[in-house]
């Protein structure tokens, strides 16, 4: 594949990757159907396996951006005598998250390479959009008024919640921006303060996941220029697309219900269906 062909390819899914990212929509699920449909497969197996989680650092990298106030907050008030926004401490928080990610990582450890071999597929994929799109709006009719927390200062219990929820973004086409989202209402967070914790906790997550998966593909010795290339057109444009969408996507839950991307998902889950049956994708 010559290198135009091969950047174009990299900009369509950077900007399917920032759309999808931190909306409960399915990002893994959107770039399993995008890559088929541009026959993305047909490039080197390293270069492919590798490609979705180096646009993944792209989007976790606008979270930091976005929120680096927040974050710098948090790392000058490290320890317990000093009071954030967010919680008793910085290191409070810090240890909220990682003790959030912890289910994930008893899940993700033994099981995310059988997913990785028997999941990425459209029928799966359009299966967990439509679950996943159910559950939302029982969640959301259920849970969302039922919230106590409107910041970001959660406890223990509601962490462990909202990680356990995050283990089913192990299936592609769940989501785990919906699925920690959905966790937060269970535990008692409002929409915008578990949209917020899913973003904080995506960057140890995201970040951790991303650079093991390039570290055990082989890193980028074995790539050729115009798949480095393609790699970082894909990486700058998943951040600069993350960067607008975030943003909007706060603004939007101070406003609106969730259930729009719910329906999204069900209609999404039946083109991907159809078009499936009608042999696009290989």
């Amino acid at each position: 594949m010559d290198i135009l062909t091969l950047a174009i390819k990299s900009v369509i899914l950077g900007i399917v990757e920032g759309i999808t990212e931190f909306l409960p929509v399915s990002s893994t699920g959107h770039l399993v159907i995008f890559e088929n449909l541009l026959h993305f497969k047909s490039v080197s197996k390293n270069y492919v396996e590798m490609y979705t989680y180096v646009i993944q650092l792209g989007a976790i990298l606008a979270v930091i951006v976005l929120y680096w106030n927040k974050i710098k907050d948090t790392l000058i008030n490290l320890f317990p005598s000093k009071k954030v926004s967010y919680g008793e401490s910085g290191l409070r928080f810090w240890l909220v998250i990682v003790l959030a990610c912890i289910p994930g990582a008893l899940i993700e450890i033994p099981f995310g390479d059988l997913a990785d071999k028997y999941l990425f597929n459209y029928i799966s994929v359009a299966i967990m959009l439509f679950i996943g799109a159910i559950w939302m709006l029982y969640a959301e009719n259920r849970y969302r008024n039922n919230n106590k927390t409107s910041n970001i200062n959660v406890t223990a219990k509601q962490a462990v919640i909202v990680g356990i929820f995050q283990c089913l973004s192990i299936m592609p086409g769940m989501s785990r921006s919906a699925s920690t989202i959905i966790g937060g209402w269970v535990s008692g967070l409002s929409t915008v303060a578990a949209a917020e914790f899913s973003f904080f906790l995506a960057i140890p997550v995201m970040l951790g996941m991303s650079l093991l998966k390039i570290l055990k593909i082989g890193g980028l010795m074995s790539l050729t220029t115009a798949e480095i290339i393609s790699l970082t057109v894909g990486f700058v444009v998943s951040f600069i697309v993350a960067l607008m969408v975030i943003d909007k996507f706060i603004s939007y839950l101070k406003k609106k219900p969730m259930k729009v991307f719910a329906f999204y998902r069900i209609i999404f889950a039946v083109v991907v269906l159809a078009t499936g049956f009608l042999g696009i994708f290989k």
